[in-house]
């Protein structure tokens, strides 16, 4: 596995970061030791880096694999917190459940604009203070927004960027694919780490996997790149391309026969908060509950966070 550092951080990671919403309640719902199995057989092929979130549900996960692998790991933690105290929740959570006393990267969760990094200026001003405390070792922000990433490439307090990009443009928001490619340029040119999300549009170019990941790995500027993997099949794959070796013929059709949808469950009330929290628009009421536009949504599965009955999740 290759290894960069995350811009000017002095984080030393794994090209291929494992993206740990695939495994949890949102989407694949794997157990506690299914996870743990998975991580560390992620860990045991290279990879050093994980990301994770509050909303994902998956820090115990990763709290299970620090107790069990001997090496240096670079997690990532994320929150949307907008107050200082908040966030100093959020913090105290992610330390305790990914059983570590520092956490290597935080994030602001998917801001949109500028005036949305300035509305969590308290949040932010206690990750500055805690990063001078050494609990925090760098702070970053994610978004599948053009101007976010752009506020934030100016912003001199953030130290790592974690972009929505893939080949196809989808899934950006307020901007296209060659806007979002100016952004990550002029971030990485500014010292800012990048690691990118979405390379398959969460699934939606599984048909052209290989040639999809292949296309974000080279972009310049980018240090790594976070993919969702919920078996060993796509673990497998995803450590060829980044590798630049040919994916398994075995593998690879086991991967383009996996279609992936938002299922809802028959209790659902209707209530709309999925609708209000799509990044991407993509939800529509019907008599029977929300139903996804397939041209819009990139199976994120903020829909499912967002439910108060738990009956939306990407499977």
């Amino acid at each position: 596995m290759e290894y960069r550092l995350l811009g000017n951080t002095g984080i030393r990671v794994s090209r291929l970061c494992f993206g740990t919403l695939a495994i949890g309640p949102l989407q694949g719902r794997l157990s506690l030791a299914e996870g743990e199995a998975l991580l560390e057989a992620a860990f045991l092929r290279g990879i050093n880096f994980y990301d994770s979130a509050e909303t994902y549900g998956t820090y115990p996960y990763l709290g299970r694999l620090t107790r069990v692998v001997s090496g240096p790991l670079v997690l990532a933690a994320k929150s949307y917190a907008y107050s200082r105290q908040d966030m100093r929740r959020s913090l105290e959570q992610a330390l305790d459940e990914l059983r570590v006393d520092r956490v290597d990267l935080f994030l602001l969760h998917e801001q949109e604009s500028a005036a949305t990094l300035a509305g969590h200026r308290d949040a932010l001003e206690l990750l500055i203070a805690e990063r001078e405390r050494g609990r925090v070792r760098a702070i970053g922000v994610s978004s599948h927004y053009v101007p976010a990433v752009e506020a934030a490439v100016d912003h001199p307090l953030v130290d790592v960027i974690h972009p929505l990009v893939n080949r196809a443009g989808l899934g950006i928001r307020d901007g296209d694919l060659a806007a979002m490619l100016r952004a990550i340029r002029r971030a990485h040119e500014r010292g800012k780490g990048v690691y990118a999300m979405k390379a398959l549009a969460g699934g939606l170019l599984r048909h052209e996997s290989e040639p999809a990941l292949a296309f974000v790995r080279d972009l310049p500027g980018v240090d790594a790149v976070a993919v969702g993997m919920k078996d060993r099949s796509e673990l497998e794959a995803n450590c060829a391309v980044m590798q630049g070796n040919p994916v398994m013929a075995e593998v690879a059709g086991r991967l383009g026969r996996v279609a992936r949808r938002v299922q809802v469950e028959e209790d659902c009330e209707r209530c709309g908060r999925c609708q209000a929290a799509c990044p991407q628009d993509a939800l529509a009421m019907t008599e029977r509950g929300p139903a996804a536009d397939p041209a819009r949504c990139i199976l994120c599965g903020y829909c499912g966070a967002a439910c108060p009955g738990f009956c939306l999740r990407v499977v």
